[in-house]
């Protein structure tokens, strides 16, 4: 903890990602507007020029509201996608770092092989495919991001597997389920939960990339993807309903980032600088 808050732009992160999600989390239901609510009367309001804190679109939405459900659909996409790429990239990597000999060689090469797709291609040809909607955009991230995971967890237990405390598991009569669940994936979990923070980052960003192209989170629905691909007819005339979505994808990306490098700095003993 000591190392961690020494790390001033990790703590800011923190500060900003906590914030955040109590904004996404209770700001739609404190906004005196509905975030599909048509107020044709003050059509591209600017912010603070009116009745719309932060301004509102071409149809007189407010932009406040829909930043804060566009954030609520992101972050909630991005810690699902988290979860199921840790999930899966984890047992993957322990299986075939424990296991070994030809069950490992395969499990790899299936990983090596889907890591030569460049992911954002491989991410619009599967949303090119599938009907888009919130789970579905979440499982499509997961399934292009899970490789890393699993090559980090592999390389770690390659590692552990060598040490004292797995050979005097095997001599105590420890099973193989126990010994890669109990004894080796805790000890592994250093890198998992640095991993993980990335891939929230990675996540919002990927949905933003789709939803942008026209292929993740559909209109009405907002996210701040599709928030800046119908701002961009409108660059010169309503600057503000480009800007503010992109300072949130901003901000939210490089907390999670800030977040993730204090914890690899912190869960490292060698990064210890006293």
């Amino acid at each position: 903890m000591q190392r961690f808050v020494r790390h001033r732009l990790a703590v800011f992160g923190v500060v900003v990602i906590v914030l955040l999600a109590l904004a996404c989390a209770i700001g739609p239901l404190l906004v005196p507007y509905g975030h599909l609510q048509l107020d044709m009367r003050h059509r591209f309001q600017a912010p603070f020029a009116g009745p719309h804190m932060l301004g509102s679109d071409e149809l007189g939405r407010d932009q406040l509201a829909r930043l804060l459900m566009a954030g609520r659909i992101s972050l909630s996409i991005g810690l699902a996608a988290m979860v199921i790429s840790v999930v899966v990239g984890s047992v993957v990597g322990l299986i075939a770092g424990f296991r070994g000999g030809a069950l490992g060689t395969v499990l790899m090469r299936i990983v090596d092989a889907i890591l030569c797709f460049p992911s954002i291609f491989l991410l619009l040809t599967l949303a090119a495919l599938i009907s888009p909607s919130v789970v579905t955009i979440t499982l499509i991230v997961a399934l292009t991001a899970w490789m890393e995971v699993a090559r980090i967890v592999y390389g770690q237990i390659r590692a552990l597997r060598e040490l004292e405390f797995v050979a005097a598991a095997v001599t105590v009569g420890s099973t193989p389920t126990r010994i890669m669940f109990r004894e080796l994936l805790p000890n592994a979990i250093g890198p998992i939960i640095v991993v993980a923070t990335l891939i929230v980052a990675r996540a919002i960003l990927l949905e933003s990339y789709v939803s942008y192209l026209g292929y993740g989170i559909q209109p009405p629905i907002p996210s701040w993807g599709n928030m800046l691909e119908k701002a961009q007819q409108y660059l010169t005339t309503a600057p503000w309903l480009a800007i503010l979505p992109g300072v949130m994808i901003t901000l939210t990306v490089a907390s999670f980032n800030f977040v993730g490098d204090g914890l690899r700095d912190a869960l490292d003993p060698r990064s210890d600088k006293r």
